[in-house]
């Protein structure tokens, strides 16, 4: 028995049935240095998923490793009960970097417990449990988070402690207004948004909560502009707009440090994680003081502004701006995008190719030329991209996405590397279903 086999018999024997692994024979990933990474066997890869869009920085960089092995010699934890300096520091960074002035920053630990802070504070701040949020989002694995996920397949119950009613999202692929131009899509869909206030809501409405691009539904990217047209709404009824920027903030979209931003507005909050602490366990929300502020009872946090996750946080974002990391999703994804947006022409197997910067999906169908989800493809390409030396992800509300998101630092050389592997993946699967 190999050590990845074993190590799967030891994972089924303790954890639980419905805890994902990618592949019919998963791996483990040990090391890595940039873009790189190695499984338990020796066997490496090119990784183009940086666990689910959390390395972001790259692999060991030198500047995190430091920071983090620093602050780990002096002091690992204290809780919020106390100051702790690079808290202060990071939030003092990230409050700088938001769209809104005056912000204030609380830590959590994950992007599921930054949303579920989002909605209590939006929920108290507008004395509402009424929630709206977008079809094909999703938030979370809370209950207050799965409650307002709309994809059946992650969410497990119906059960929720809000009253949400979901909006149309601009999903132009599966649209029955894809056809439209932009500015018709967009009248359309904030019609739709009115529509559901006057008829499924008392009116008095907490928030809109939304990923500016869906990321787990398949980096689905709603026209620019989509935004300003819904928070024109939001704002008659005087309802809050919670950005959701787990998965696209930090500069990943290219053109914008915040996905947001790509529709000119400001949110009353945003919530982030993932690529902010390249592997760390930190995330949390940025918000307007009056909001974040509302809160009327005790709290803290013991894990959330962790002295070692936010030293670590802080050299990780310092490396990003520094080096310019958006700028280089911009022109990596571009080129990224050029090899494979083509293949939606040659292959009827491929429906679109989408997405911004370095997140771009490949959304797989049936062969014969319609929109019939093929989840069965996504797998394959899976399958065949790993047997090559490539990881990439999966998504969609039907599973038939290829999600490719690579770190910020990927070089042109391993954009074009990753780019044939992915193409000859998605070519042979296409001759094997007939496509």
């Amino acid at each position: 028995m190999g050590e990845h086999a074993e190590l799967l018999s030891r994972h089924r024997g303790v954890m639980p049935s419905w805890l994902s692994l990618y592949y019919d024979d998963p791996i483990e990933i040990v090391s890595g240095q940039g873009c790189r990474v190695v499984d338990g066997e020796g066997r490496e890869y090119l990784d183009f998923f940086g666990g689910i869009l959390t390395t972001m920085s790259g692999y060991a960089v030198p500047e995190v490793v430091e920071a983090i092995r620093e602050q780990a010699g002096r002091m690992m934890h204290t809780s919020t009960l106390y100051l702790i300096r690079p808290m202060v520091e990071l939030a003092e960074l990230i409050a700088s970097l938001a769209p809104m002035p005056d912000a204030r920053v609380f830590f959590t630990t994950s992007g599921t417990e930054a949303n579920d802070a989002a909605l209590l504070l939006a929920s108290t701040y507008r004395r509402s449990n009424q929630i709206l949020a977008l079809r094909n989002s999703y938030h979370g694995r809370s209950f207050a988070t799965m409650g307002v996920t709309g994809q059946r397949g992650w969410s497990p119950t119906s059960l929720s402690p809000f009253q949400v009613s979901y909006v149309y999202n601009g999903y132009r692929f599966r649209s029955p207004w894809g056809d439209l131009e932009d500015a018709e899509l967009i009248d359309a869909c904030t019609a739709d948004l009115r529509n559901v206030i006057e008829t499924t809501t008392s009116g008095d409405v907490a928030c809109l909560i939304a990923e500016p691009i869906q990321g787990v539904g398949g980096f689905v990217v709603p026209p620019d502009g989509f935004f300003a047209g819904i928070k024109k709404v939001l704002d008659e009824y005087g309802i809050l707009l919670i950005s959701d920027e787990v998965q696209t903030g930090w500069g990943r979209t290219g053109d914008h440090f915040w996905g947001i931003q790509a529709h000119d507005v400001v949110p009353d909050v945003m919530t982030f994680a993932k690529g902010l602490g390249n592997g760390l366990t930190i995330a949390g929300l940025v918000g307007r003081a009056e909001v974040v502020d509302c809160i009327g009872a005790n709290s803290i946090s013991t894990f959330g502004g962790n002295p070692l996750v936010c030293a670590g946080a802080l050299a990780n974002l310092r490396y990003l701006l520094d080096h310019d990391l958006q700028g280089n999703a911009k022109r990596r994804g571009a080129r990224l995008r050029a090899h494979i947006a083509p293949l939606v022409a040659e292959l009827d197997t491929v429906g679109d190719v989408r997405g911004r910067g370095l997140m771009l999906a490949v959304e797989l169908v049936r062969p014969g030329g319609g929109r019939t989800p093929d989840p069965s493809a996504a797998a394959a390409v899976l399958e065949a991209t790993k047997a090559a030396g490539l990881l990439v992800g999966k998504g969609g509300t039907y599973g038939n996405c290829v999600r490719v998101a690579p770190p910020m630092c990927v070089t042109e050389a391993e954009i074009d590397e990753g780019a044939a592997i992915l193409a000859t993946a998605l070519r042979s699967v296409a001759t094997t279903t007939g496509g």
